[in-house]
């Protein structure tokens, strides 16, 4: 293992979606760090640490939630927010997978906007599915002018690898 949790750090233990706490000087291995968060292996198994709690691992600095000037709220800048957010199990943002079924920005009275996110998982049993929505979430709501963001999770249509855009097909070496 190569590196090490330098304060206790909250986690979520993957695929099951518990919250756990990984204590200061257990030894873990980083899977991958996509969209701020990092992947960890322990002999325990694989658990996400938020971009947020990124420096409590020995070598990490702050993750933070991507660089350079605020974007302009448009539907791209959802879209571009989206692509950060990944299943962490699997090296493609959800938008690349497949994932979002359904974009709705709505005009609000005080002139910002509310924004719907319909997706789906790629399994209905994966625990994981409320830390990814949460994590879209909250991207969203951090974009200029978002007065309300929300994810729903729905299971209609069925999701499937044909639903894989070119690009994750491509980076799964799928292609």
């Amino acid at each position: 293992m190569g590196h090490r949790i330098l304060s206790d750090c909250p986690a979520t233990a993957i695929p099951a979606g518990d919250a756990v706490t990984l204590a200061a000087g257990d030894e873990v291995d980083v899977v991958h760090t996509l969209g701020g968060n990092v992947t960890v292996r322990t002999e325990r198994g694989l658990f996400r640490i938020s971009g947020e709690d990124a420096s409590r691992v020995d070598g990490l600095g702050p993750a933070g939630e991507g660089g350079g000037p605020a974007q302009a709220f448009s539907e791209q800048a959802v879209w571009d927010a989206l692509k950060t957010c990944f299943d962490p199990e699997i090296p493609v943002n959800i938008v690349d997978l497949g994932l979002i079924y359904d974009l709705s920005i709505e005009g609000t009275p005080s002139g910002s906007n509310a924004i719907d996110v319909k997706m789906t998982l790629t399994a209905p049993g994966c625990g994981m599915g409320p830390v990814i929505a949460e994590d879209a979430r909250r991207k969203i709501a951090a974009l200029p002018t978002v007065e309300r963001a929300k994810v729903h999770i729905v299971w209609d249509p069925v999701w499937n690898p044909r639903m894989i855009s070119e690009a994750g097909r491509k980076a799964l070496g799928l292609e």
